[in-house]
């Protein structure tokens, strides 16, 4: 396995790339993002430990939602694909699931490191939210150090998000350690820092278009329905928003295999 290099403009391609085979099996892909989502919910909803063990199904997802685009991309025909892009991620997470679980513990390590550091400015109440599922009332959370706090550990997640960007496939495709995929996925992503950037600034351009395309349909049809400003726009403003979010982030998903595809070739 080894890194290559590419061009700014690639990341234009892969965002692409992405929404054309996102679009081949929108309902396969939204039904496998859900269903992951569902999972790590349910998970998240464990007491006390519930916090720590929905990071361990992220690699998971990830590399599920890979191995999905793979299959899409290279059928021929795109409506009979449906099955075989669930029959290949359940295959590929079987296949490799030891070093997928390392990867999802140190994630989980990861997040409790972050947010316990969090404590430092807060006195660690947003640590006992998270990991304690201790209640927070609303003038906590408003409060500027609860506030800086959450941004903090947004902040110090984020070095976590991009080595964990390629580190699932780099385990399923070519077979590399769990700590060193995390290393390579840092150094593909500051090698092609350009194409990155592209490729983040296209998705930003996505749901600015989204966004407003979304605020147009909720006021046409609020209007058409007669609905007075209220509780009724404001549910279906609300429908509509989250449903949007949930497909904007399963299609972005559908793009990262095309990212790993081009940034690493095998020996």
């Amino acid at each position: 396995m080894k890194l290559h290099l590419v061009p700014a403009r690639t990341g234009v391609e892969w965002v692409r790339l992405g929404l054309r085979t996102f679009w081949r099996q929108p309902l396969a892909f939204i039904s496998l993002f859900f269903l992951f989502m569902a999972l790590i919910s349910i998970a998240a909803q464990l007491p006390l430990v519930g916090s720590i063990v929905a990071p361990v199904f992220l690699p998971f997802m990830t590399l599920g939602l890979m191995v999905a685009t793979s299959v899409a991309y290279d059928s021929e025909t795109p409506k009979p694909v449906a099955p075989a892009m669930f029959v290949a991620a359940v295959r590929a997470m079987r296949g490799r699931w030891r070093p997928m679980v390392v990867l999802g513990i140190i994630s989980a390590i990861y997040f409790v490191a972050a947010v316990g550091v969090s404590a430092l400015i807060d006195g660690g109440q947003l640590a006992r939210a998270y990991l304690l599922d201790e209640t927070v009332t609303p003038e906590i959370m408003a409060g500027s150090d609860f506030q800086t706090a959450r941004l903090l550990v947004m902040c110090l997640n984020l070095p976590l998000s991009l080595a964990m960007w390629h580190a699932p496939a780099l385990v399923h495709w070519h077979g590399v350690a769990p700590a060193k995929s995390l290393f390579f996925s840092l150094v593909a992503l500051f090698r092609n820092f350009t194409a990155y950037a592209m490729f983040c600034l296209s998705w930003f351009g996505v749901f600015m278009i989204a966004g407003i395309a979304l605020g147009l349909l909720a006021t046409v049809l609020v209007a058409a329905g007669g609905m007075a400003v209220g509780d009724s726009s404001s549910m279906l403003g609300g429908a509509l928003m989250i449903g949007c979010a949930l497909t904007l982030a399963a299609m972005s998903l559908s793009s990262t295999w095309f990212t790993f595809r081009d940034s690493f070739d095998p020996d």
